[in-house]
């Protein structure tokens, strides 16, 4: 197993058992994404796995809608990107991404893996549950920003930059120089920490 592949298992695994636990009259909840409620994050984690599979041209498997079973939904996108990672060949067909051409494995890690922490978070926090980030992803992202040139930094807060609707980063929020590592992370990315529904 490659390391991607591993660290796309465990962050699936955690954002899966956040889905799980979330009651039926959550979903509606708002969420710490102005205009997302619980089930549109989940929504949108499924979208992310939909657009990497169309760009190497992948058949979505068949599975509920997010409406009728927001769990089911994710760990079907789930097998269909699971599948490619395991797949060595299909791992390493490369493709156009808004950053550059890059195989498909990296770019499963660069875009829905890396999103299943932070939108873990929105989840979390949208239905009460543990917001705690694994520390190694927290450290995974601050290194992953560090070394995005200051144009493209700047480019994921306009909305749209990257197609219609497409929001990355909002303005960043301020946080306590005290502030712990997560919470830096969530500021920096648009997320204000305090957030409650």
């Amino acid at each position: 197993m490659s390391e991607i592949t591993d660290r796309y298992r465990r962050r699936a695994d955690a954002f899966d058992r956040k889905v799980a636990a979330t009651r039926p009259d959550q979903w509606d909840n708002p969420s710490p994404c102005e205009k997302w409620t619980a089930r549109d994050v989940v929504r949108h984690i499924i979208d992310m796995h939909h657009v990497i599979l169309r760009q190497i041209d992948r058949t979505i498997g068949a599975a509920p809608s997010v409406e009728e079973d927001p769990l089911a939904a994710f760990r079907s996108a789930r097998a269909d990107i699971e599948a490619v990672l395991d797949d060595p060949s299909l791992a390493s067909v490369e493709c156009e991404t808004p950053t550059g051409r890059m195989t498909a494995e990296e770019h499963i890690d660069q875009v829905p893996s890396a999103d299943l922490p932070l939108h873990g978070w929105d989840l979390a926090r949208a239905t009460g549950q543990d917001d705690t980030m694994d520390p190694a992803d927290v450290e995974y992202h601050w290194s992953a920003l560090a070394a995005l040139p200051v144009d493209l930094l700047e480019k994921f807060r306009i909305p749209g930059a990257f197609g219609p609707g497409v929001e990355v980063f909002g303005p960043e929020v301020r946080v306590g120089e005290d502030a712990s590592p997560q919470d830096r992370l969530l500021g920096f990315i648009g997320r204000d920490p305090r957030w409650s529904a």
